[in-house]
């Protein structure tokens, strides 16, 4: 068996000290989660973050760092995720969008409200995104280099 992770990203957005969240249905049932998805084919890193966040919240995000890399062996299951943290800023928010499939609905919360309901985080890299980015975390875009297949 060949081991893959799972390449995802997620937005790591800010406003006035509170943080950009979507409630999702999973298997587990409800969670806390960034605006956060898998990586497509043909995707770089940041397009991927772009698109998740308007799926997942009807906002367009531009992200402006990467603010971490997590890799997480998912102990309940048999898959380890390689998640790309971004943080950045909302654009136009299109309320006539309906959200993506399992998202119930898109919460801002503080620091504090988000360590208070971490029993329901989707992740540990959930929280580890946004005390990273408010230590300040951020490496410029520049180091990510999307290369071109025919190169």
């Amino acid at each position: 068996m060949i081991w893959r992770p799972h390449v995802t990203v997620a937005a790591v957005v800010e406003r006035d000290g509170r943080f950009l969240f979507v409630e999702e249905d999973t298997d587990e049932g409800v969670r806390l989660n960034q605006p956060a998805g898998h990586l497509e084919s043909g995707e770089s890193l940041t397009d991927a973050a772009i698109r998740e966040t308007r799926e997942e919240t009807a906002w367009d995000f531009a992200p402006d760092a990467l603010v971490g890399i997590y890799l997480w062996p998912y102990p309940r299951r048999d898959r380890t995720y390689l998640r790309f943290a971004f943080s950045g800023h909302l654009l136009t928010h299109h309320p006539e969008q309906s959200l993506d499939k399992g998202i119930r609905r898109t919460v801002w919360l503080s620091l504090d409200e988000l360590a208070a309901a971490r029993a329901i985080h989707r992740s540990p890299q959930v929280e580890q995104g946004v005390r990273d980015y408010l230590a300040g975390q951020r490496v410029s875009l520049e180091i990510l280099r999307h290369m071109d297949p025919g190169a």
